[in-house]
């Protein structure tokens, strides 16, 4: 046996190397013509047939490859199976399987548990009802090993009233099968009925361990419930009743993040005694949920010079925070990252990228990684074309989503909030009507508030009032002050008085704590030289202590992000900036004095802080 150790590793590497039908059938023949097929090594088998180029004629080449099993067993099958379930193409585990019973090979109550993997990871979609039937068929139905497997498998397929039925009828629920369920309810976003599962869970008198506490700790998080998660924390976990592990400390942070408990979330992760590429991962996200995107950066920064290297996800939600917070240098260094350590750019990191390159004004640039991308899912051509819509290319957007519609993918209701959007600020009604009816009654998508928004915009925009208004009437819920913000707008913009007053009054009585309905209103009447009406609005403002809200803006000066705020003068640089703006205001006074200036009026507000 020892002399086919060395031709072993070389086929091996063959494979390893040459990866196309031609060669690898090439490769084939040495296996069949060197007594290779013999040799009963899982290890051996397993590696060969992962080599296997993955293409439509890849299931011949496998199944021949499984056929020079020797003498099949049992344990040999299993070891197989159990490969295939961690390897890239875990449903190849199916097919060793297939050719486990073509042989007759009995599968044992090992079998199963392995097989149902591949269900557990949502990588089969249709469920694993075939399976189920071969198991109640050889009288694995009643094992508790078998019967665990399945709740998982069942629940993380989809298929929850399934996973129900299987753990009614197993003969003993363990630990085991109650936090399959609770799992297969929190993965199916069905968060109240895990909660009510594990408080039956605790009735019954069954034991918790820290897999139970980091699956409830994610259903109470996805609801919010911060109290029934500081309960589970208090009582579980400060309490020693369950081990630590990484699992429940980040279960534990994600909760208190999700639940805006920021400050807990972040004791949290100081008590890790280990903090791995996970921790910091959710870390990052979290700052991120919560609109803390500088936290989130400077929490990057932290993990690099702690020497974790971070993976797919994590650059995710970092170049998301640089995305809202227009760090363009970091976003660039980011992807500089991802290239020289040949990151694999999957979609959502791929998506990730074109939205920030797009968000930061570098338009093409998103557009070059987007045509770069392999795989495009439906929120990647919506970045895309929401990016194209920002930067004022309504003809770009409405390319990209034909582009899309052409490559069949099914638009969502941000493509089409994209789409309406670029339709609106270039003026293109007819466009834009097209497409809200092809959203409606062609995708069946329903509209929600900013859909009709933007048609309020298109139509106010382009002069249209009274459709605009009719837009307004017909929508099935009550319209939001944005909404009603957006058409007293136009009216300000088309001198339409009469309306204008109108939903101006609305508006005001809806957000009476409001700035902007106040402001609107009276520019208005200012516009009609109304100005004793102008007054009273002013006054009904003062007197109801409106203030208006502050604008903010953010800069990045040498790697570094800066915000300002209006009127607020904390910022450490403020005085170099109003010198700065002196010297500006100073030589644009000259500008206004030169000759070819006449008839152009600079008029300028020095109190910006």
């Amino acid at each position: 046996m020892l002399h086919f150790v060395p031709l072993r590793n070389a086929v091996i590497s063959l494979s390893n190397k040459h990866q196309n039908l031609k060669q690898w059938k090439q490769i084939q023949s040495i296996i069949v013509t060197s007594s290779l097929y013999s040799f009963q090594d899982a290890i051996f088998l397993t590696k060969l047939i992962q080599c296997v180029p993955f293409s439509q004629t890849q299931t011949s080449s496998l199944r021949l490859l499984l056929n020079t099993i020797h003498t099949p067993n049992t344990r040999l099958f299993n070891k197989l199976i159990t490969s295939f379930s961690i390897s890239s193409h875990p449903e190849t585990s199916l097919l060793c399987y297939a050719k486990m019973r073509e042989k007759g090979v009995e599968p044992d109550k090992h079998t199963f548990p392995l097989l149902l993997k591949i269900f557990s990871k949502g990588v089969i979609v249709h469920g694993p009802f075939f399976v189920y039937a071969h198991i109640f068929k050889l009288g694995f139905d009643l094992d508790c090993f078998v019967g665990n497997a399945l709740i998982s498998a069942f629940g993380c397929s989809g298929f929850v009233k399934s996973a129900c039925r299987v753990f009614d009828e197993s003969p003993e629920k363990d630990v085991v099968a109650w936090t399959a369920l609770i799992n297969g309810y929190v993965k199916n976003r069905l968060p109240s009925e895990a909660l009510k599962c594990f408080v039956e869970m605790r009735s019954k008198g069954a034991v918790i361990d820290g897999v139970t506490v980091a699956s409830i700790l994610r259903a109470a998080a996805m609801i919010g419930d911060d109290y029934f998660g500081k309960c589970v924390h208090g009582f579980y976990v400060a309490a020693g009743r369950v081990s630590l592990d990484g699992s429940v400390y980040c279960a534990l942070v994600d909760m208190y993040f999700k639940c805006g408990q920021c400050e807990h979330a972040c004791k949290v992760f100081d008590e890790m005694p280990y903090r791995d590429v996970v921790a910091w991962t959710v870390l990052v996200a979290g700052f991120v949920q919560c609109n803390k995107y500088r936290d989130a950066l400077r929490v990057f920064q932290s993990m690099l010079l702690d020497n974790v290297m971070p993976n797919e996800f994590t650059l995710t939600s970092v170049l998301s925070a640089c995305a809202h917070v227009g760090a363009l240098d970091q976003g660039r260094s980011v992807h500089h990252y991802i290239e020289c350590n040949k990151v694999k750019v999957n979609v959502v990191l791929g998506t990730a990228l074109v939205d920030m390159y797009a968000k930061c004004g570098c338009i093409d640039e998103a557009l070059t990684v987007f045509e770069n991308l392999q795989v495009k899912n439906v929120h990647t051509w919506t970045a895309m074309i929401n990016g194209l819509a920002v930067h004022g290319d309504a003809l770009g957007a409405l390319n990209v989503f034909s582009r899309m519609l052409e490559g069949g993918i099914q638009p969502n209701e941000v493509t089409f909030l994209g789409v309406l959007g670029a339709c609106s600020h270039e003026g293109f009604v007819e466009e834009g009507k097209r497409l809200f009816e092809l959203m409606r009654h062609t995708y069946h998508l329903k509209p929600n508030m900013e859909h009709y928004g933007c048609m309020v915009g298109l139509l106010g925009r382009a002069g249209y009032l009274e459709e605009a208004n009719h837009i307004i009437d017909s929508m099935p819920m009550k319209p939001s002050p944005g909404v009603l913000a957006t058409l007293l707008s136009a009216c300000v913009s088309h001198k339409d008085f009469q309306m204008g007053k109108h939903i101006g009054n609305i508006l005001v009585n809806l957000q009476p704590n409001h700035s902007s309905g106040y402001a609107l209103l009276t520019n208005l009447y200012s516009m009609c030289q109304n100005w004793e009406a102008a007054a009273q609005v002013r006054k009904l403002m003062k007197g109801m202590q409106v203030e208006k809200t502050p604008g903010y803006s953010w800069i990045q000066v040498g790697g570094s992000v800066h915000e300002f705020k209006a009127f607020d003068h904390s910022h450490s640089e403020l005085s170099g900036v109003y010198l700065m703006l002196e010297n500006l205001i100073s030589q644009l006074k000259l500008v206004d004095l030169a000759p070819w200036n006449e008839g152009f009026d600079l008029a300028f507000n020095t109190e910006v802080g």
